[in-house]
């Protein structure tokens, strides 16, 4: 193969990578943060439940206390697969629930 041959196939390779490196990276955070999105949902839903029917009287309601009381199956993290902290809570805050996981 000739020098310009060379040249077009590596400038090519190289466009190729450039081009796909960062699209990927991007659709699996992306994806990451879809599934966080998705349990946090769900922690978040137990939580409401539980407020609202008067349960969790509480401004910080912990995922043990969901679990003991039926609201919730053990949660694990989407992308490391390990089971949440039972200490890590959702505090209310002005009807607004927001998860706090604890390491």
């Amino acid at each position: 193969m000739t020098t310009n041959k060379l040249t077009v196939i590596g400038s090519i390779i190289i466009i190729i990578l450039i081009i796909s490196i960062p699209t990927t990276i991007y659709v699996v955070k992306n994806y990451q943060n879809n599934l966080y999105r998705v349990v946090e949902g769900k922690i978040m839903g137990a939580a409401k439940k539980c407020y609202y029917e008067n349960v969790c009287q509480n401004d910080k309601i912990t995922l043990e206390f969901l679990y003991e009381n039926d609201y919730l199956n053990k949660v694990s993290d989407p992308v490391t697969k390990e089971y949440y902290n039972v200490n890590s809570y959702v505090l209310i805050k002005d009807n607004e629930f927001i998860f706090y996981p604890v390491d």
